[in-house]
């Protein structure tokens, strides 16, 4: 199961940095086409690859696995997938569930949205208060 927030991550990290993805695979020691499995969700990075690329960024392991990075100034969707789909998954049930790129956009500029236009958008769309 794909952590939607480590996939794009590790583009936009990758990006930022003006890697390719052949000069970061040979960083990792792994085949180009196994980190582009990890750069689309198709596979998920072992621990110790998870550490290597904290290492290579100079970031956390909370950073890049669970927090967005703003680095950039412009968002987008990730380039490589199979299908309409991208798949994330449901911390508290563990389930995988399908998000379309529109939905995927949403989520992410949800994410870096400030605490009010959050609200605003939890009003208009009519979604209960989780935290009462």
């Amino acid at each position: 199961m794909a952590n939607v927030q480590l996939v794009e991550n590790l583009r936009r990290l990758r990006d930022e940095h003006n890697y390719t993805q052949l000069q970061i695979s040979k960083k990792l020691n792994i085949s180009r086409q196994a980190y582009s499995n990890y750069e689309t969700g198709k596979r998920v990075p072992d621990i110790e690859t998870l550490l290597r690329l904290t290492d290579i960024y100079g970031i956390s392991l909370e950073d890049l696995i669970a927090r967005p990075f703003t680095g950039m100034s412009h968002i987008s969707a990730s380039r490589e997938q199979k299908g309409p789909y991208s798949p994330g998954l449901v911390i508290k049930s563990g389930d995988t569930i399908y998000l379309t790129e529109e939905e995927l956009l949403l989520l992410k500029y949800y994410r870096r949205a400030s605490s009010d236009d959050k609200r605003l958008v939890r009003k208009v769309l009519n979604v209960p208060d989780i935290n009462r």
